[in-house]
């Protein structure tokens, strides 16, 4: 159970984020752009209790024409191996100190998480709650076709609004592309998106205060021939 700590952040998660997000090419602000805002997300448990996971909506300002985007987030005690490139940046934790702050979707842990959240193995958190389920965000879960509950990440892919991880799943015929949407979009509660098979949807808050929900991530199965598995 993740518990959520009344304190500091130095420098803050949007500070991070006003520094790393304009380096994204699927970011509509762009640089020199006003901070992000909090807009919405939830979180989910690591089992080991050792990474935080942070699934976290911003908009890109306050106007009327504000974008929503959607950046998953991992918060760890030490450095990822191999992971620099995907450094959001660090920050000093008012209670549990320095922490390397990850773009979730390179973390093994977050990949692994969504994944048991679209296999209905995982609970959404509240964001701002300790062991608070977070009823807003709805799965559309998987089809079950593997058999085992471990997924192993083959690459990462980058859109121009989402980005792909494809992973393996012991058992199952092909490989499964998790898409998490970076540009969401009022969709509502339909049927999975980009063709997929599984769907998490959820809420955020628009600037001038209303409610807006939608797509965060989806789950398809990719054709094993297209696939190179020595990426």
């Amino acid at each position: 159970m993740a518990v959520i700590h009344r304190t500091t952040m130095q420098p803050t998660k949007m500070e991070l984020l006003g520094a790393w997000l304009p380096t994204r090419p699927w970011y509509a602000a762009g640089a020199g752009g006003p901070l992000p805002v909090r807009a919405g997300g939830f979180r989910l448990d690591d089992p080991e209790g050792e990474v935080g996971v942070e699934f976290m909506v911003v908009t890109d300002g306050t106007g009327p024409d504000a974008v929503a985007h959607h950046v998953p987030l991992t918060y760890r005690a030490h450095p990822l191996p191999g992971a620099e490139h995907a450094l959001v940046g660090t920050s000093e934790h008012g209670v549990l100190g320095r922490r390397w702050v990850y773009d979730g979707a390179h973390d093994p842990v977050l990949v692994e998480r969504l994944y048991a959240l679209l296999d209905g193995r995982a609970e959404p958190q509240d964001q701002t709650a300790t062991d608070a389920p977070d009823p807003t965000v709805a799965v559309s879960p998987l089809t079950p076709d593997g058999t085992g509950a471990d997924v192993e990440p083959v690459r990462v892919e980058e859109g121009p609004d989402h980005t792909d991880v494809v992973v393996r799943r012991p058992g199952a015929p092909a490989p499964l592309v998790l898409r998490v949407r970076r540009v969401l979009r009022a969709d509502g509660d339909g049927g999975p998106a980009d063709g997929g098979t599984a769907r998490v949807a959820g809420e955020w808050q628009r600037p001038d205060g209303t409610t807006a929900r939608g797509t965060y991530a989806t789950a398809f199965t990719e054709l094993a021939a297209s696939t190179d598995f020595t990426a």
